[in-house]
């Protein structure tokens, strides 16, 4: 799919304009250092702006460095990121960042390809990296830059995503990395919203009370300063107390042995 020279300036030419004036004044877009800009990232997967603002300048102030995250406890990085949700991404902060000192001397790997033999890196977290912290001309698709393209360009929603990719790569404006991509969120999150463009997301949460993540997130929180007898695991969470402590033991974050639940080291 090919975009005429002059539809691509005149939506650079919105979407640049609008950040311009508009454009969110954000702790993670002050920095550059590819640590940062990856724990905003993971951070800010699945979970509002609004609520990651306060975590994340807490974790760099508390973890300013690899070294700092990967010697500290694991309950201390549980503590921190209480109340972000999905808790595996805490997990896997903290094994990357042991990865990295052992592997690369303690320095966030500058490759896709490296990127992505860490823990809980994929192919979006690795784009992103890549463009906040160094400003290289990829581009990368989330929900808001997915609507944006769509209700900008008239795109069809079952557009593939690898079509979806060729349609951004061609807009992306060479150099300008960095600031296009925080346009197209800004421009997503307070223009092109879902209400106003009725682009539907490609995916949509379960209510979290009462679910078994709401139970994994208790049981976490329950054993973070001390162990649990399982049968008062079973007595607090009747109907998920099972699937709830599989998950979690399958995911590493807990061990239990001799009828105690106790964190993971």
């Amino acid at each position: 799919m090919n975009i005429p020279d002059q539809r691509i300036n005149t939506v650079q030419d919105t979407i640049l304009s609008f950040y311009e004036e508009h454009g969110r004044d954000l702790p993670w877009r002050e920095t550059h250092d590819p640590y940062e800009v990856w724990v905003s990232e993971v951070m800010l997967q699945q979970t509002q702006v609004s609520r990651v603002i306060p975590k994340y300048t807490a974790w760099v102030d508390d973890y300013p460095t690899v070294r700092s995250l990967a010697e500290a406890p694991f309950k201390d990085i549980l503590n921190h990121w209480d109340g972000l949700g999905y808790n595996n991404r805490a997990k896997w902060l903290h094994q990357a960042a042991q990865q990295i000192i052992a592997e690369h001397d303690g320095r966030v790997p500058r490759t896709t390809e490296r990127l992505k033999e860490l823990p809980g890196i994929g192919p979006y977290t690795a784009r992103a990296i890549k463009i906040f912290a160094y400003n290289d001309d990829v581009v990368t698709v989330d929900t808001n830059i997915r609507r944006v393209l769509i209700s900008e360009l008239g795109l069809d929603e079952s557009l593939e995503e690898d079509d979806l990719y060729d349609v951004a790569e061609q807009l992306l404006p060479h150099g300008r990395s960095r600031e296009w991509h925080n346009a197209l969120m800004d421009y997503g999150a307070m223009v092109a919203t879902s209400d106003k463009t009725g682009v539907s997301p490609t995916s949509t949460q379960d209510a979290f009370e009462g679910s078994v993540r709401e139970a994994r997130a208790n049981i976490l929180r329950d054993v973070q300063d001390e162990n649990k007898p399982l049968d008062s695991i079973k007595e607090k969470y009747p109907d998920r107390w099972e699937e709830a402590l599989s998950g979690l033991s399958d995911d590493d974050m807990i061990c239990v042995e001799d009828d105690v639940v106790t964190l993971r080291s």
